[in-house]
């Protein structure tokens, strides 16, 4: 009896511009094809805060899949991360002035990161999605030091106005969960999802360096 054919590997598309979600998987074996989805992350509408992470994720991954530049066997990767802090979902903040008083709001506090995760295979259609939550304890930094880390404008630019891959990783004092997850997306969550829609993750690595 003939062996059945092995389904080729399929190439992996990032759906966000996240420079901290590429390096991440790439510091992971994987070489992802990126293609911005460019979702409007205020269309969702009173959700809490873990479900605002989880319904932008699919809706980003969904304004992927019919993208032309996606190849016909993909898996389509698409991720959002809101922070909660007081039952409240905090994205990106809307400028130095937000961030600085996010960061007054935050020092000395925990709150919890939420990534949302939605995988589609585009090949069968199907879909898995998760969402991971992180808890993150804040140092109690002061105020010079938040106007000091706002001005580098790092904070601008990711949910919760922090990092804890960058500057922003010296102001926060410890985290419960996937370390990760924090960064933008959960490595161990999305090996498991790539194998609920039958692959492997291994085979998603790319050629070995050199």
């Amino acid at each position: 009896m003939t062996a059945p054919t092995p389904r080729p590997a399929p190439v992996l598309v990032l759906g966000s511009a996240s420079p901290a979600r590429l390096a991440t998987l790439r510091s992971a074996g994987l070489e992802p094809v990126v293609v911005v989805s460019g979702v409007d992350e205020s269309q969702v509408g009173d959700l809490a805060p873990v479900d605002v992470a989880g319904a932008l994720a699919g809706l980003k991954a969904a304004a992927v899949v019919g993208r032309p530049e996606v190849p016909a066997a993909a898996l389509v990767l698409g991720c959002d991360s809101v922070l909660e802090l007081d039952g409240r979902a905090l994205g990106k903040p809307s400028g130095a002035p937000e961030a600085v008083e996010r960061w007054r709001a935050m020092r000395g506090r925990t709150g919890v990161l939420h990534s949302g995760h939605s995988l589609h295979d585009t090949a069968t259609g199907r879909v898995a999605a998760a969402t991971v939550s992180t808890t993150v304890h804040f140092a109690d930094v002061s105020d010079a030091e938040i106007e000091a880390y706002v001005a580098t404008g790092e904070p601008l630019h990711v949910a919760g106005a922090f990092t804890i891959d960058g500057l922003g990783g010296a102001f926060v004092s410890g985290i419960e969960g996937d370390h990760h997850n924090v960064v933008g997306l959960s490595l161990p969550r999305l090996r498991l999802l790539v194998a609920e829609l039958g692959h492997s993750w291994t085979g998603l690595w790319g050629p070995a360096p050199g």
